[in-house]
């Protein structure tokens, strides 16, 4: 049973996990996307996003925390400068994890992880998709009627 783990150790001991998770979170930074294994995506999102969150707010105690947790004063300076910038209204999850399929040589299941605001495929200039319902006949097929019917009513008179 898995009661009350919260933390996926990876099969790693905490030093080696913590230094593999900074690592992979200053390249995300750097990147803004990376290719891994998908548990790894997982612990990824959820060791970066409270930092990502604390970033909002640009203070010298953020920074110390993001630097003790990432040890990496560029990918900060990244984070602080243009990431925090472009999530300032976004209210959390701020990482998208993909899955790509199977490794070829092991069979490892692969994700690829991003951040949300960087990826202009699915959210284009920050638009978002206006939202429609169908009730009916499209209004497209509807206008060419109302305008027969009215034409015909000029022919009669």
């Amino acid at each position: 049973m898995r009661h009350g783990k919260k933390i996926n150790h990876l099969g790693k001991k905490t030093a080696h996990r913590k230094s593999m998770l900074a690592n992979m979170a200053c390249s995300l930074i750097e990147h803004k996307r990376i290719n891994t294994t998908l548990p790894k995506a997982k612990a990824l999102r959820v060791f970066l996003e409270p930092i990502i969150t604390k970033s909002k707010s640009d203070s010298t105690h953020n920074r110390r925390i993001a630097f003790a947790v990432l040890r990496d004063k560029y990918a900060v300076t990244e984070l602080f400068k243009e990431i925090s910038v472009k999530i300032a209204d976004r209210p959390g999850g701020y990482l998208r994890i993909i899955k790509l399929g199977n490794r070829q040589g092991d069979n490892a299941a692969m994700a690829m992880i991003e951040f949300v605001d960087y990826n202009e495929i699915y959210n284009p200039k920050g638009a978002k998709a206006k939202k429609t319902t169908r009730r009916g006949r499209s209004k497209k097929a509807a206008a060419p009627q109302v305008e027969t019917i009215a034409t015909e009513e000029k022919s009669e008179e």
